[in-house]
């Protein structure tokens, strides 16, 4: 997708038949290099490092990877805690739990008493779990989990109950009064979707037992505490949050419209869809619109990501789903957009601590992985037929790969974890890029952005990567001076129908339902003049005559037309005569009844009044807030059609480094627990 002026574009990778990728991008500014290289030495890869690393943290996570795995081989047993022999009729534990402690302490590879505490925390959840059951079944109260954010470091995940007619406005209000937020400052998500707070719970399909995330939209409430003008501070700042998530909306539907109307692409701003070499390309119009909006949350959501801000990236992301889900399978299946906004949703739920509230992980990952798989080819080959290298798409395989490491970490899968890891590994150290070659293509002129895409591209060769650069950008310009040739042609098209008498406005509609041919919007407005003058909105032909000259009147008289018909016709059509005996001879000598009614209406004109003059000002600044919307969208588009693909890999080394170190110190927990117990 692109947007006029070169502000931006909305890319697909191989045309409409089986293109690889849709996108909105733009340049990101500056970008900085994560490593420093030495001076006269050989540059080698950084080795990863667990920033966040600490004994505590490490302890926590080896505890719910071990709670992961035990869970995994009790549902393979199909061993049920909550039930006899492990818990007895008054629900207390037996001792059954110890034996059963000690034969899966050996499957863990864990102490025989760490193993047991591991399982009465579950039978305890179970047995809570089941009594909330009963209580529905008979009460209809349901339970809901309730997942707080990050900053709330004790009891992060805790159960509420509700009744399921309530509205989601009812259940923020009372999600808020329990853990004490501000009402009008979070956002709740449930079932992957923001809850709406005009329907009920059950109209939304919130069921008992569901997770409910809580999205903060300020700091935490102890911070805000501490004077009243840092409160007043955050409350400022939770109110612009909530307003830029409504502005974003605002801006997408606006551009989305326009993708329907027709617009001058001079000076208005719109939304168009081009292929991977930047030409437009023609969309299904039943499909068009959700594209559109599909792609522009997405970006939007891209730039949130970019800017740490994941509490508003997210909405955007799963607002973007939505509207991917109305496109057809036979889209979502040939471009790798919809892959894409796959793994930037699994990693924002990583990024905001909550990738438990994501039931279905492991499916959108699954789903990544078979549409890159579709649009790539097998080995990357049909990615290499169209772009001649895969080097720089290794970037989405590399978060994915990490991605999968982490959701099978949590599963308690070990080993598919160490997997996923080391390969995410093995491509980091593939990608990582010699800071002096980067700075070696800054002096020829070049982006620090373009530069890391282009060494990506050709393994690091700056030759090649130089030459693929300049490529790019020659092909761009020819696509732009193309671009300009077309505006031009359509310009001089619009100024020959003017002269035949037509309207700035008619003019442009019919070559818009022409494809931009002059003879078939020709004929487009012989066949129906009355319809481009009824609806006419251009201000420089939309003045009201009070009455048409007598010698226009007499040239139609001449004609052989009714003086009343003629003077009526030259009413409407503002006193031009061709149109007017076009129109009557079409008609058998007299107007349509809908022009007739036009030619009525004109025949008094409206005075202006005060509340005319109020109308004016409540219209600018409507259009005022309308331009600072579609700004905001057009600000966060991408000028590089291959932004998504541009990371410095900081963010990814640090994640890699923290996963390998819980694995490692899980499997070095695991042999001294082994060497002790013999």
């Amino acid at each position: 997708m692109k947007t006029n002026g070169g502000r931006g574009r909305i890319r697909a990778l191989g045309g409409w038949q089986r293109a690889p990728r849709a996108e909105v991008r733009r340049r990101r500014p500056g970008g900085r290099s994560w490593t420093r290289g030495l001076s006269g030495a050989a540059w080698r890869p950084p080795a990863l490092r667990d920033r966040d690393a600490s004994p505590s943290r490490t302890r926590m996570e080896q505890k719910k990877y071990l709670q992961a795995k035990l869970t995994r081989f009790l549902r393979e047993d199909r061993i049920q805690l909550w039930k006899p022999p492990y818990t007895d009729e008054t629900k207390d534990v037996s001792l059954a739990l110890k034996d059963l402690a000690k034969k899966y302490s050996d499957k863990l590879e864990c102490c025989e008493n760490e193993v047991e505490k591991l399982m009465e925390e579950i039978r305890c959840k179970a047995i809570e779990r089941g009594t909330g059951n009963e209580n529905f079944k008979t009460t209809g109260i349901a339970t809901i989990e309730v997942r707080l954010p990050p900053q709330r470091k004790k009891d992060r995940k805790t159960r509420l109950e509700t009744r399921l007619h309530v509205t989601g406005k009812e259940l923020r209000s009372k999600i808020a009064e329990t853990f004490g937020f501000q009402e009008n400052y979070i956002k709740i998500i449930i079932n992957k979707k923001e809850l709406q707070l005009g329907k009920s719970l059950e109209e939304q399909g919130v069921t008992h037992n569901v997770k409910a995330m809580v999205l903060e939209l300020q700091q935490s409430e102890e911070d805000a505490r501490r004077n009243v003008q840092v409160e007043e501070e955050k409350q400022n700042e939770a109110r612009l949050k909530e307003q830029t998530i409504e502005r974003t909306k605002r801006g997408l539907e606006i551009l989305a419209e326009r993708a329907e109307m027709v617009v001058d692409p001079v000076t208005t701003p719109y939304l168009d869809i081009a292929n991977q070499t930047g030409r437009s390309i023609n969309i299904p119009q039943s499909e068009k619109k959700a594209l559109m909006l599909a792609m522009g949350y997405h970006e939007k959501g891209r730039a949130f990501l970019k800017r740490k801000k994941y509490e508003l990236a997210l909405p955007c992301l799963l607002d973007a789903d939505k509207y991917f889900c109305e496109c057809g399978t036979d889209l979502l299946d040939t471009v790798d957009n919809y892959a894409v906004l796959q793994l930037d949703t699994v990693w924002c739920y990583l990024q905001l601590g909550q990738l438990e509230c994501l039931d279905d992980a492991e499916k959108k990952l699954n789903s990544a992985q078979k549409c890159f798989k579709k649009c790539y080819g097998e080995n990357h080959q049909r990615l290499v037929d169209i772009k001649g290298n895969c080097g720089k798409e290794k970037i989405l395989f590399l978060r994915l790969y990490l991605l999968q490491g982490i959701r099978n970490y949590h599963s308690g899968n070990g080993e598919e974890a160490y997997e996923y890891l080391n390969k995410a590994h093995r491509l980091f150290t593939e990608l990582c890029i010699d800071p002096s070659k980067v700075d070696r293509l800054l002096q020829l002129g070049f982006t620090r952005q373009e530069a890391r895409l282009g060494l990506r591209a050709c393994d690091g060769n700056v030759e090649h990567a130089a030459a693929h650069i300049t490529q790019r950008r020659e092909e761009l310009a020819q696509i732009r001076k193309e671009e300009q040739e077309k505006r031009k042609r359509r310009q001089e098209s619009i100024n020959v129908l003017k002269t035949m008498g037509y309207s700035t406005y008619a003019a442009k509609h019919a070559l818009h339902q022409a494809r931009g041919n002059l003879d078939e919007a020709l004929k487009t407005l012989l066949s129906n003049p009355q319809r481009w003058w009824l609806n006419n909105s251009d201000p420089e032909t939309n003045h009201r005559q009070e009455s048409p000259s007598q010698e226009n009147i007499d040239q139609l008289v001449y004609m052989g037309f009714d003086t009343g018909a003629a003077t009526a016709a030259l009413k409407v059509f503002r006193g031009n005569v061709q149109l007017a005996a076009q129109t009557l001879v079409l008609n058998g000598g007299s107007l349509p009844s809908d022009l007739q009614l036009a030619a009525e209406d004109s025949s008094s004109t409206p005075s202006s009044s005060p509340s005319d003059s109020a109308g004016t000002s409540s219209a600018s600044t409507d259009e005022d807030m309308e331009t600072e919307a579609v700004n905001e969208i057009l600000d966060d588009i991408p000028e590089h059609e291959e932004d998504y693909l541009d990371s410095t890999l900081e963010d990814e080394e640090i994640i890699i480094a923290k996963y390998l170190s819980y694995v490692e110190n899980t499997k070095a927990a695991t042999k001294k627990n082994n060497s002790e117990q013999k």
